[in-house]
């Protein structure tokens, strides 16, 4: 099979990351007979740089005709001081755009190799984490009205939410869908005693609810849940929320895991074409040390496979390739512990490598 990936390196740690995770990929082309073409794209920070934009839109296409794209990370330091609507973060919500992904998918799954890295109590840990957060991406206070103008003297910043019916609903399927090949539990989360976006969104879940009747609806506002997370995560297995909600929960749901550096992140929309990337930053201050965690680009890559390529043996392959990376006590600085054997990003992939096997 002919696949063709678009490849955005990125800035600070991303070019080390992104290239461990295609070094990856053609091991698996070379042991399943595949064939992925790689074209690369400059977004962010770099594209600032080069074309003063953090995503023209002839790379934006480039990503649009390509089967699935695959990023590492985007921002630093240096870009802080450009105009708001020139940082490299806009490239990214320009890319989400333009792709039509509106469902970020994030798994939030301990490793049990790694349960001791957790910064919650074992006895919580030892009742299990495994849900996902599907966030909607394209909506809400992101893209609403941003604008800073003078009121009776005073600076007023005003950024707007705003989601309509159609995109609750897209969203909400996708939390349902996810929850009935799950545990068919999903919970629902919002601001509905404040907000009015909120009350539209758990109106139009409940009426969503009646066509999934083997799934388990709940709701929850989003402070309770941000609490509950820490509290008892074993109660979740599917939450499905808006797009600042989500944005902030994902975060917290990944450090309650051991390290940011293991969580992988899919981007869908109406066709197979998806974005793909770890959810850290481009972690600037350790950018070119050789000392960056590369298993959630690897891990974004066999979800790549998993849910654009249909290659779920191959997905699987690369998931059980790094579990035996970590049965070995191999470690990345960011998840180092007494009794383990610390190595760099490039080591990393080389034992990642030399333990991945056709299944």
């Amino acid at each position: 099979m002919v696949k063709n990936i678009a490849v955005i390196r990125g800035d600070g740690i991303g070019p080390e990351i992104v290239n461990q995770a295609i070094r990856v990929l053609d091991k698996i082309a070379e042991l399943y007979g595949h064939t992925f073409n790689y074209t690369d794209v400059d977004m962010g920070g770099c594209a600032i740089d080069k074309y003063g934009d953090p995503l023209p839109e002839s790379e934006l296409k480039k990503c649009t005709d390509s089967d699935s794209v695959l990023l590492g990370a985007v921002g630093g330091d240096k870009w802080n001081d450009v105009p708001g609507h020139m940082r490299p973060e806009k490239g990214l919500l320009r890319l989400r755009a333009g792709m039509g992904v509106y469902s970020n998918n994030r798994p939030a799954k301990i490793w049990p190799q790694l349960a001791d890295a957790s910064p919650l109590k074992k006895s919580i840990v030892d009742q299990g984490i495994d849900f996902i957060i599907v966030r909607e991406l394209i909506g809400g206070i992101y893209f609403g009205e941003h604008k800073t103008e003078d009121i009776d003297g005073k600076p007023t910043a005003t950024d707007i939410l705003t989601y309509n019916t159609e995109e609750i609903e897209r969203i909400g399927r996708i939390g349902f869908e996810t929850a009935r090949k799950r545990g068919k539990r999903l919970c629902s989360v919002e601001k509905s005693n404040v907000l009015d976006s909120s009350r539209l969104w758990k109106k139009v879940m409940h009426k969503l609810a009646s066509e999934y009747p083997d799934v388990e609806l709940s709701d929850m506002l989003v402070d309770n849940c941000a609490m509950q997370i820490v509290k008892n995560p074993a109660q979740f297995d599917v939450v499905v929320t808006e797009n600042m909600f989500g944005d902030i929960l994902s975060d917290e749901a990944s450090m309650i895991t051991g390290s940011i550096g293991m969580i992988p992140s899919s981007s869908l929309g109406a066709t197979t074409c998806g974005l793909y990337e770890p959810i850290h930053g481009s972690a600037p201050d350790i950018a070119g040390k050789d000392v960056a965690n590369p298993i959630g680009t690897i891990l974004s890559a066999a979800m790549m496979l998993r849910f654009s390529f249909d290659m779920a043996d191959e997905a699987d392959a690369i998931e059980n390739a790094v579990s035996a990376y970590l049965d070995k006590g191999y470690r990345t600085a960011d998840i180092m512990s007494e009794g383990m054997t610390q190595v760099g990003c490039s080591k990393c992939g080389d034992i990642i490598l030399e333990c991945l096997i056709k299944e």
